[in-house]
């Protein structure tokens, strides 16, 4: 009897911990807006670093976890208040990243904000155990949330940025991915944290002793569904997304292989674009666009034969390959080199 009492008085403060991360007050609002501002400008600058520390300052993992004890304690009241600050709290760091977006429409997007424009299943699992390390270092009296790195894993305001500045720019559909990315994160970090306090024991003993596990379900069916709905989709893109990559990887492979077949010719970059404002004819057609550096251009027919040996793009649509030459010449003390030399296909 006395451990039991002496446990849930360590959890008292704990819990009321918790409840202040829920609550909205000035101090949240100016540090997610804050956060909001330095996300952004991490972005544009496609500094990592930068971004990280925004991940740091922002403050709305705390009203998710205040959303995960609400759930296992059956609080509607701290239930309501939480969601009431998330809401608050992501409104802020929207319009935030919104009105910087706007400002700044001439900056081009970089890296760093197309990396969040595609959520998989991966994204998922990083969530929940960045949810599983943020509940565990809460609850954890030799544990700082500080100490675990929750913020950096939880990565709530960059695609939450990301998403707007998009939006800024026209972008509807990178933005609304980006927008999928916050919002898986939220939906897993709240339930990995649900699932860690009630491991811990913080459901409501007085009130609620000797609860099972299908209790637990019953409170937390709604996030369960979106987690399950979740994984599927984004099982899709993930498997969407490896198939492109090893498509690319190959056509990538098969160009450098037939270029290097022609003495002197060098392949500088190869992009790819899928084809939506030209005819209808054309209309999803997946360009490759190749930049070869070569002392003799290619011929049409060269182009055709390459182009043959192109992989097919994963989903199913026609291929086309164009290549940009450049005249290199190739010079050593005797001469120039390769000028006699056509060019060659494997």
């Amino acid at each position: 009897m006395p451990d039991t009492l002496l446990r849930d008085q360590w959890k008292a403060p704990v819990r009321e911990k918790i409840r202040e991360g829920a609550q909205i007050n000035l101090a949240f609002l100016v540090m997610n807006i804050l956060a909001a501002t330095i996300a952004c400008y991490g972005l544009f600058a496609d500094s990592p670093a930068v971004i990280i520390g925004a991940m740091i300052v922002a403050m709305l993992l705390g009203p998710i976890a205040g959303v995960a004890l609400a759930l296992v304690d059956g609080d509607t009241g701290l239930l309501l208040q939480s969601l009431s600050t998330l809401i608050a709290g992501t409104i802020g760091v929207m319009v935030t990243a919104f009105v910087i977006g706007s400002f700044h429409r001439d900056i081009p997007i970089t890296n760093e904000i197309m990396s969040r424009t595609a959520p998989s299943l991966i994204d998922l699992m990083v969530a929940l155990a960045g949810g599983a390390a943020g509940a565990y270092a809460t609850v954890s009296p030799r544990l700082s949330v500080a100490l675990v790195g929750v913020a950096i894993a939880t990565a709530l305001v960059p695609p939450l940025c990301s998403a707007c500045i998009l939006f800024a720019h026209g972008q509807m559909d990178l933005g609304f991915n980006a927008l999928l990315l916050t919002f898986t994160n939220m939906v897993a970090i709240q339930f990995a944290s649900s699932v860690v306090f009630w491991l811990s024991g913080f459901q409501r003993i007085s009130s609620f002793a000797g609860l099972s596990w299908l209790t637990f379900l019953k409170r937390n069916i709604v996030s369960i569904c979106i987690l399950l709905g979740l994984a599927v989709m984004l099982s899709t893109s993930l498997h969407a997304t490896v198939a492109r990559q090893l498509f690319e990887t190959a056509t990538r492979f098969t160009l450098l292989q037939n270029i290097d077949a022609s003495p002197g010719s060098h392949l500088a970059e190869v992009r790819f674009e899928t084809v939506a404002g030209e005819d209808e004819t054309r209309r999803g057609t997946t360009i490759v666009k190749a930049v070869v550096r070569s002392p003799q251009p290619p011929s049409p027919a060269q182009i055709a034969a390459m182009e043959a040996q192109l992989p097919s793009p994963p989903d199913g649509t026609a291929i086309e390959l164009r290549i940009r030459f450049v005249m290199t010449s190739i010079i050593n003390r005797d001469g120039p080199l390769f000028e006699d030399r056509e060019f060659g296909v494997n």
